[in-house]
């Protein structure tokens, strides 16, 4: 079979929904959750910015984590919506390497940032004593630097390999990004050494954080379990198993997904899996890690004025309602 030249023709992403009118309504939907993340994720931003009392290592993570999220779905979806609106699928060569490299720069690096507020949450909650050693704003910085270093690194390992291998077949990605594993089943070539390599950075960037993260939400629940105060179990565990919710809704798809031999993928389940870590999980963690937290509707109260003294007046003179239950738990 004759071999594409790379100079001179381009990628053509299938996406993600069939044309048509359901293809166009899912779509939408993806549109507003896209809004939603880009909306959430950025008013995270520029309130720990803004409020001082934000400025501690846990928020210092925070932010980072709604950058990344940030980037992380703009990289995909505005170009998938793009592609569904006007009928041009084609992705240039040099495109599609450089969407793959920010979309693996942000995947790699948020699974190391989630291990590091993990480890956060481990050292607050468990060795209170020694948490402004041990998470210091120098410890904070490196922590953060590292992560994206070294998702950087990892990201232009495979990117580097990806656009230098030959390709044949089809030119149509089934995918609705240029996901590298999808590229290569267009490969002209044996890959087995990339796949190899593929299933070292997944456990290394995805699948020893999960654990470690699951490790320090078990030491935290062991801690909290032997808690005096009930409603303080009560929130702990509550906030643990949310955060625990979305860190698998991140972590699960990616490590199904890269972990699997090739001759196990179906490029609809991929896709479908792709969903849960490049769309959902943006928009969830502004929310779950955010929305929840006194501390943020604090900061919320004193930058934007969301919740106006006399607004919490009137909500404290129902009976039946506290504001201790309207902000939720910390």
């Amino acid at each position: 079979m004759e071999k594409w030249n790379q100079t001179s023709n381009d990628f053509i992403l299938l996406g993600l929904f069939p044309s048509n009118q359901t293809g166009l309504l899912l779509l939408s939907l993806i549109i507003f959750i896209f809004i939603v993340a880009s909306v959430g994720n950025s008013a995270m931003i520029h309130l720990i910015c803004l409020d001082a009392r934000l400025h501690t290592p846990m928020y210092f993570l925070l932010s980072q984590l709604s950058l990344m999220d940030l980037m992380y779905i703009s990289t995909t979806v505005p170009k998938m919506a793009f592609d569904f609106l006007s009928g041009q699928k084609g992705i240039s060569f040099l495109g599609c390497g450089v969407q793959s490299f920010f979309f693996l720069t942000m995947a790699c690096s948020e699974g190391l940032l989630l291990s590091s507020m993990a480890y956060d949450r481990y050292v607050a909650i468990c060795h209170p004593l020694q948490y402004t050693v041990r998470m210091s704003k120098t410890v904070c910085v490196k922590m953060i630097i590292g992560s994206w270093i070294l998702g950087s690194i990892n990201s232009l390992a495979h990117t580097v390999y990806a656009l230098h291998i030959p390709y044949c077949r089809s030119r149509a990605i089934n995918h609705f990004f240029c996901d590298v594993p999808a590229m290569l089943a267009l490969a002209c070539i044996d890959t087995w050494a990339y796949e190899y390599m593929v299933f070292v950075s997944t456990s290394l960037f995805l699948l020893f954080p999960f654990l470690g993260i699951t490790a320090s939400y078990g030491w935290v629940l062991f801690a909290v379990y032997h808690m005096r105060s009930k409603e303080g179990r009560k929130k702990a565990f509550t906030t643990c198993s949310t955060h625990l919710t979305v860190v698998t809704f991140y972590y699960a798809p990616f490590v199904y997904t890269y972990l699997r031999p090739r001759n196990l993928r179906s490029p609809a389940e991929d896709k479908i899996l792709a969903v849960f870590y490049t769309i959902l999980t943006p928009m969830l963690n502004p929310i779950i890690y955010s929305v929840r937290n006194k501390e943020v509707l604090g900061a919320m109260t004193r930058q934007f004025g969301i919740f106006s003294a006399k607004k919490q007046k009137s909500w404290l003179s129902f009976p039946f309602f506290s504001f201790s239950r309207l902000i939720g738990t910390s």
